[in-house]
């Protein structure tokens, strides 16, 4: 996943499924953005979103995806960093492909679970009606993608209410729904919404 910014209308490099590209893509569309998608499909899955949407916010601040208070401002970094450097990596398809096709279902849940026993605990402590207060910030373009992940690994969201309230909050959005992998230029026929 890659954003070439250059020219006139961004280009995004992109993979319908990947949870990076679709965290670009919510913040894109939050932004009213207009950009041009070239779809690509690689194992390794970048980690370079955070940049990128820091790169966003930096030239395009309105609306605001890192609050202005600095205690909610880290907030938003540290849940961030725990999804997109702690969770999604250990259940990329990379480390899937490593760990031998009897084993990807439950490494992949222990990923998730493990790092979601950790952000219910912290949400509860930082949430409003999104990850941190009531505004749409940087922590919630990484939960979405992220609990679509653990919704395709099977993963029971029964212990984690505070992440199922605010997902299903974000759901309801138009930058959430339109960014959805179900609705991207290369999402096959049968997964498309």
């Amino acid at each position: 996943m890659y954003l070439h910014a250059v020219s006139p209308q961004p280009i995004l490099y992109s993979y319908f499924r990947s949870s990076c590209s679709w965290r670009v893509r919510i913040a894109l569309a939050l932004k009213s953005i207009d950009y041009e998608t070239i779809p690509i499909n690689l194992i390794k899955d970048g980690g370079q979103q955070l940049a990128i949407i820091e790169y966003l916010e930096e030239t395009r601040p309105t609306p605001r995806l890192l609050p202005q208070d600095p205690k909610k401002r880290a907030h938003v970094r540290m849940i961030s960093d725990l999804i997109a450097g702690g969770i999604q990596p250990l259940q990329n398809l990379s480390v899937l492909k490593q760990v031998g096709q009897e084993n990807q279902l439950t490494w992949a849940q222990k990923a998730i679970t493990s790092g979601f026993n950790a952000l219910e605990q912290i949400l509860q402590s930082t949430a409003g009606r999104y990850c941190v207060g009531d505004e749409v910030s940087m922590a919630d373009l990484c939960l979405v993608p992220q609990v679509a992940n653990a919704e395709r690994f099977k993963v029971d969201l029964t212990p984690y209410p505070t992440i199922s309230r605010i997902n299903k909050t974000l759901l309801a959005l138009e930058a959430f729904q339109v960014s959805h992998p179900c609705r991207q230029p290369d999402t096959p026929p049968e997964l498309r919404a």
